[in-house]
């Protein structure tokens, strides 16, 4: 009986490694989310509608064009605002919101 030849392997080509993401793509989840929930929350508070207007612009805005900074700056409007409510111990502030909004304030 004759041996059969082994064939050579052939080598899978490796698989690519996705490219590495800028920085503030990485935030951008957490940012859209948290501006979300400041939308949310003025809201319902009934409070800064001319704040609520930026922001629900700022969203749209940052949903074409990925750009986040109008949404830091209103952010960091609303931090102002929320820090006042939770020092007058306004219901529905609360502080691990705040310190939420202080992380995406800065940016």
């Amino acid at each position: 009986m004759a041996k059969a030849i082994a064939k050579p392997a052939t080598a899978k080509p490796a698989a690519k490694k996705p490219a590495a993401k800028r920085a503030s793509a990485v935030k951008s989840p957490d940012l859209e989310k948290v501006s979300t929930g400041i939308l949310e929350k003025l809201k319902s508070l009934g409070i800064e509608p001319t704040l609520q207007a930026e922001i629900e612009w700022c969203l749209g805005s940052y949903s074409f064009d990925k750009n986040p900074v109008g949404l830091i700056q209103a952010a960091q409007k609303a931090l102002v605002v929320f820090e006042a409510a939770l020092a007058n111990k306004i219901k529905g502030v609360t502080a691990k919101f705040v310190s939420d909004l202080e992380k995406v304030a800065k940016g």
